[in-house]
């Protein structure tokens, strides 16, 4: 079954945010716009693209080696940095990840001058949020309230430094079949997470990228844990999907 040729992305429609009409996720796949379609207005030549988050971003990436393709990771920051430099090999474009494991919004506020902000990217792609929930089954005293503060400040100053940046801010996301999240201690506070990234987004006039209705989607035509064993972290097919939904949005932004 060639679950991209069928209903599940289909069922996703065409949505924007704010006045400016920023796209969240197109209808159709990839995999069927011709070649033509694929146009990356938004990214233009020489342009620096960073992809910045958690470990879903981060995906092992090798963090010694920056330039190199180990420097990208293995998930879905990788692979639609491969087909971008594929479909835009002649406008010079360079694509940096540098997702931490493990982080939360304030630790991203942390490192932000040195691996984000003097990098200077045109384009800034931001998926933070799920530990920010996570974290707080354990021993971390977050709320959703600090979780808003914390990323509303972080893309003012980004804003303010970097006044032309294109934002692309990721859903958080979690497929609940998953072997380390339990429906009852995930939902429905971690909804309250989704839609503070989903306002955030429209409020600073960012692409947004809606992936757990991606994953849930697709969950309706392959069982939910082909996409993520452990209902947090991609598998190689789900970071693909997630690469897809990422290229969408931009290619349409």
């Amino acid at each position: 079954m060639d679950y991209t040729r069928r209903n599940f992305l289909q069922a996703i429609t065409t949505a924007t945010i704010g006045a400016t009409g920023a796209t969240i996720w197109p209808s159709g796949s990839w995999k069927d716009d011709a070649a033509g379609s694929q146009k990356f207005d938004i990214i233009e030549e020489n342009a620096t693209i960073l992809f910045q988050g958690d470990s879903i971003t981060d995906a092992g990436r090798d963090k010694e080696n920056h330039g190199a393709n180990q420097g990208l990771g293995g998930g879905y920051a990788f692979l639609a940095t491969a087909q971008l430099r594929h479909t835009l090999a002649a406008r010079s474009i360079s694509c940096y990840n540098r997702g931490i494991s493990g982080n939360k919004v304030f630790q991203l506020a942390d490192r932000w001058q040195e691996e984000a902000l003097a990098l200077k990217p045109d384009v800034l792609s931001i998926l933070i949020g799920v530990n920010d929930f996570w974290h707080t089954l354990n021993d971390y005293d977050g709320t959703v309230e600090v979780y808003e503060q914390d990323l509303r400040a972080l893309l003012t100053r980004t804003k303010e430094q970097l006044p032309d940046v294109t934002l692309v801010i990721g859903e958080p996301f979690v497929v609940l079949e998953g072997s380390a999240v339990s429906e009852e201690e995930w939902m429905p506070d971690f909804k309250d997470y989704q839609q503070v990234a989903k306002e955030i987004a429209r409020d600073f006039e960012a692409g947004f990228i809606p992936y757990q209705s991606i994953f849930d989607e697709a969950s309706k035509e392959v069982e939910p844990t082909y996409w993520t064993g452990d209902g947090v972290h991609p598998s190689l097919a789900g970071s693909q999907l997630m690469a897809e939904a990422w290229l969408q949005t931009v290619n349409k932004m």
